[in-house]
């Protein structure tokens, strides 16, 4: 198990912390779009934190734990760059002002954080107590990646959440949003706002999110210190990288196939290591099974990077991403976000 220094520990989430709590006071003292250099100023920034955090994991801990903070940030990360696409449907679904964007998605952030925080101690004590459960994660994975690999998607995001419609069907609500606001008063009555439904659509995919990336995460480390903080600077600047890239992601055409294959990776080596340390008196009579190879960490990192990047230059250069059109409703999203600015 990593072994960090308690103040290096504290210390960094203390300053991580408080960054994310300036960023949060920005959104909330200034709503607005940002323009395309300022999200990219902030992106930038975040990815060298979390470089600069990495070189700080190798200083302190070696090249083992170091790689494995790595493997765990480009997974979630990328994890988190596909799932953008599902929050901006969510946002043009629902006609969110751009204005408020910002606001909406930093919420979405921290109940991400909350949620993953959760689920990784309670996989901590799991993962401690019980090691047949990797060979739930690897199928799960397995299964995962299987499902990523269908085009299916779309039909999916389209129809809305049963929960959702029986809550519109019970709580008083009005028609327009009322700039940030959860409730305003119609006809001197006092209702909930459409931003109601916008908040609770985003914590339920950030919950199903939650349960996808963090068994994957666990079959590149089982630190749950590395875990958190992969977890954390995934989710840091991706409010900003959701303005950066708009309608530019059905662009990355090859972007859901590659963390498909990387899914199945992880799978199978969550497997190879259950069998590795199995204990489960009906298979191999409940020994551990040593011709089960242990994937190293540099191989999976070198893996992940390579899968990524391949999607992404193979994206950029296939002449079908290049034809591909903007979803209706992000074109419309936009439309209205110059018609507000003019």
């Amino acid at each position: 198990m990593l072994d960090l220094p308690l103040w290096f520990e504290v210390g960094s989430f203390a300053v991580l912390g408080l960054i994310l709590l300036v960023d949060l006071l920005l959104v909330v003292r200034r709503p607005h779009e940002p323009s395309m250099k300022e999200a990219g100023l902030w992106v930038t920034f975040y990815v060298t934190l979390a470089l600069a955090f990495a070189g700080a994991m190798f200083a302190f801990t070696g090249p083992e734990f170091g790689s494995q903070f790595v493997a765990g940030w480009v997974t979630e990360y990328s994890l988190s760059i596909d799932n953008l696409f599902v929050f901006i449907i969510i946002m043009a679904r629902f006609s969110v002002p751009r204005k408020y964007q910002q606001e909406v998605l930093m919420v979405g952030i921290i109940i991400a954080l909350i949620l993953r925080g959760i689920f990784i101690m309670l996989g901590a004590i799991v993962i401690e107590q019980f090691s047949w459960v990797f060979y739930i994660f690897g199928a799960f994975l397995l299964w995962t990646a299987w499902k990523q690999a269908q085009d299916e998607g779309e039909e999916e995001e389209d129809r809305e959440n049963p929960l959702i419609a029986k809550i519109r069907k019970v709580i008083p609500m009005s028609e327009k949003f009322d700039g940030g606001k959860l409730r305003t008063v119609v006809n001197g009555r006092k209702v909930f706002t459409p931003m109601v439904i916008v908040f609770i659509t985003i914590g339920l995919t950030d919950l199903l999110f939650a349960v996808d990336s963090i068994p994957a995460i666990f079959g590149l480390t089982q630190s749950p210190f590395i875990v958190f903080t992969a977890n954390l600077f995934a989710l840091m600047g991706l409010r900003q990288l959701y303005f950066l890239l708009g309608g530019l992601m059905n662009r990355l055409i090859y972007l859901k196939h590659a963390l498909s294959f990387i899914l199945a990776f992880i799978g199978v080596k969550l497997v190879l290591h259950a069998m590795h340390v199995n204990e489960l008196p009906f298979i191999n009579g409940g020994h551990h099974i040593e011709w089960a190879p242990e994937i190293p960490t540099f191989v999976s990192l070198a893996v992940i990077v390579g899968t990524i990047v391949v999607a992404v230059f193979a994206s950029l250069l296939s002449s079908k991403a290049q034809a591909a059109k903007i979803d209706p409703r992000l074109e419309e999203d936009a439309r209205k976000s110059h018609s507000d600015a003019e």
